[in-house]
């Protein structure tokens, strides 16, 4: 798919993107992409929708809803200058023992270290996809041209989180939870997903209450590549307020400076992201120099250092 002058003219889901599972569902995606400018800052995103999800499961999350939650997400991130271009939407028939799935291999859910914080921790440890996310991952998305700078949004039927919450400066408590999306981020797992799969995002539930919010929510952590903060919120497994786009609620905020986090700036230097050149060649941001932690030499200036809660 390409931009001319905002002129869309669809070159990859019709002749096929490398992918080799499931088939391009028939919706106009030039209408869905009018409007696109060559050289403003854009990020490419491709939808994956198994054919076989549980009916119950597919009125929680129906492709029209994944669809519209990319293009609220496209609003949301329009106001910081980047813009969102759906350039593959394909379904296909999953192996029903992948479609739930707990997202970490064994010793990830291991709790934070009493002296670092979340960053420096995910820095010496970071989070390692379980064998059966791997194995659905590698099926369903596989290995095509720019896979390792698209974003991936991948519908499953349940993707299961365990970590630890810190009860007091000895004790913590293990919780395993069902994830109603979650975003894989490079300050979580660096390097240690597959490089053509680290744009992946899941998504499992678009029905609860600011369900609008979600899909912008997830990009957030994997182009900002920061957790739930906000301002001087450190970041947290869990933080509910209606301010900024990493929060859990109504917020869409993407700060700048270093009273917002660098949000903003942060989100500019993201590797997932180009410009298209008159010629039609794409031209992309740096990519990670350490394997793309919180801390990656591509945000020096832009990271925030602080002890552990």
């Amino acid at each position: 798919m390409s931009v001319h002058g905002g002129q869309l003219t669809q070159t990859e889901d019709s002749a096929g993107d490398g992918s080799e599972w499931g088939l391009p569902v028939p919706i106009d995606l030039e209408s869905l992409n009018a409007g696109l400018e060559d050289g403003r800052a854009t990020v490419d995103i491709g939808i994956f929708y198994p054919s076989n999800l549980e009916p119950a499961h597919r009125r929680k999350v129906d492709l029209e809803t994944v669809i519209d939650g990319v293009l609220e997400a496209r609003r949301i991130f329009g106001v910081v200058g980047i813009q969102l271009a759906l350039v593959s939407v394909r379904t296909g028939h999953v192996d029903p023992e992948l479609l739930a799935i707990h997202a970490e291999s064994p010793g990830s859910e291991m709790p934070g270290g009493r002296y670092a914080n979340l960053y420096v921790e995910r820095q010496k440890r970071p989070s390692r996809l379980s064998s059966t996310a791997l194995a659905v991952f590698e099926s369903v998305i596989g290995n095509g041209p720019e896979h390792d700078r698209r974003i991936h949004l991948v519908v499953l039927e349940d993707v299961f989180i365990s970590f630890h919450d810190q009860l007091d400066e000895r004790t913590w408590q293990l919780k395993t939870i069902a994830t109603n999306a979650l975003s894989f981020p490079g300050y979580s797992h660096r390097d240690a997903i597959p490089r053509h799969l680290r744009g992946v995002i899941t998504l499992t539930n678009l029905s609860r209450a600011r369900s609008w919010k979600t899909v912008a929510h997830e990009l957030g952590h994997k182009l900002i590549n920061a957790s739930h903060e906000y301002r001087d919120v450190d970041p947290q497994h869990e933080v509910y307020a209606d301010d900024g786009l990493l929060l859990y609620g109504d917020g869409t905020d993407i700060p700048s400076g270093p009273d917002g986090r660098f949000h903003r700036e942060r989100l500019h230097r993201s590797p997932f992201i180009y410009r298209r050149e008159l010629s039609g060649a794409k031209s992309w941001n740096p990519d990670y120099l350490d394997g793309g932690g919180y801390y990656d030499r591509i945000y020096e200036g832009l990271t925030v250092n602080f002890d552990p809660v």
